[in-house]
């Protein structure tokens, strides 16, 4: 279906043409990418994304056109499908102390850059994240935008202290650190206990992102991640900030639909938090011990009705009761 609209959308465009359809290249289902090319410029591929629109979309159609060309485009050889790349790798091994600390400080510095100007995100995961050099770049800005749901969502729609999307990059940012450092995700979420690491102050920053105590308690916030000692005092050679400028009226657009992405998902966690209340009550009156007390008590109701229905039964004695 994605194939027949875009055929059809590019059939009146005498500047581009449709190449073929790419293999999976992302995790989503109904995400699909195309090659296509310039017309004038036959050697020259481009790689084009089709998605419908998802549940959190709130931009007007306008201001989605605006907002998508503010963002910039970057060169890639995609090449293996998604399953291919990530699915069972034969080899499990994290990244040195030393990348782990510059590129983390770089993700930080641009989760910092994109939260000053009010650009909603979410979308922090190791897929979205790619090498030029040694500088790190973020992909598929435009998720938000397109109300698309988020990659970790099934995890933080679980805890109701993870309810902005300043809170879901920093959530998002612990599940990376940890691919970081392990070369693998973590097996539960939240974590209980991590393997050793390259240094004491990696777990530091985990324990304060990925633990049941900070998830109920509140996890820090990007600027105060950026003080901690594991990135404090890496030097970024390219300090460079990005030309980003977003007009005044797009920004009270963006303000407003974050609002109210947050809103719906204060939503869903309330509703997830009833029904593990719902769960865990059905749960205790279907125990073995609580069937058992129930038993108990059935029967000793029964026995003090026995016990009335028999002093009803004799009435002389009730006269002289009375």
């Amino acid at each position: 279906i994605a194939l027949q609209h875009v055929s059809m959308f590019f059939r009146s465009e005498p500047k581009w043409e449709v190449v073929e359809p790419l293999k999976d290249i992302g995790w989503r289902i109904r995400k699909k990418y195309f090659l296509m090319k310039v017309k004038n410029q036959p050697k020259e591929r481009l790689m084009l994304s089709w998605a419908d629109l998802g549940p959190d979309k709130y931009l007007s159609d306008k201001d989605l056109q605006y907002a998508v060309k503010l963002l910039s485009s970057c060169s890639a050889r995609p090449k293996d499908p998604f399953l291919k790349k990530y699915c069972n790798p034969k080899k499990i091994q994290g990244l040195e102390l030393q990348q782990i600390k510059t590129y983390g400080r770089q993700i930080l510095e641009v989760l910092k850059f994109l939260h000053e100007k009010g650009f909603p995100y979410g979308h922090l995961h190791s897929a979205n994240v790619v090498l030029d050099g040694d500088t790190c770049k973020l992909l598929d800005l435009e998720n938000s935008l397109l109300g698309l749901p988020s990659f970790y969502r099934s995890y933080f729609s679980q805890f109701r202290k993870i309810n902005t999307l300043e809170g879901i990059d920093v959530h998002c940012f612990g599940h990376l650190l940890y691919e970081m450092t392990y070369g693998r995700p973590p097996d539960t979420i939240p974590v209980d206990s991590f393997p050793p690491a390259p240094s004491v102050s990696v777990v530091s920053v985990l324990e304060s992102i990925l633990t049941c105590e900070a998830m109920k308690n509140g996890m820090p916030t990007v600027s105060r991640l950026l003080q901690m000692p594991l990135f404090s005092d890496v030097l970024l050679t390219n300090s460079e900030k990005p030309q980003f400028k977003i007009p005044t009226k797009l920004k009270e657009a963006l303000k407003m639909s974050k609002e109210c992405i947050e809103k719906r998902l204060t939503e869903e966690q309330k509703l997830i938090h009833q029904h593990r209340r719902l769960t865990r009550a059905q749960s205790h009156h279907g125990s073995e011990e609580e069937k058992k007390k129930r038993k108990i008590l059935a029967r000793k109701i029964g026995s003090e009705w026995h016990c009335l229905y028999e002093w009803e039964s004799f009435p002389s004695f009730r006269r002289e009761q009375d």
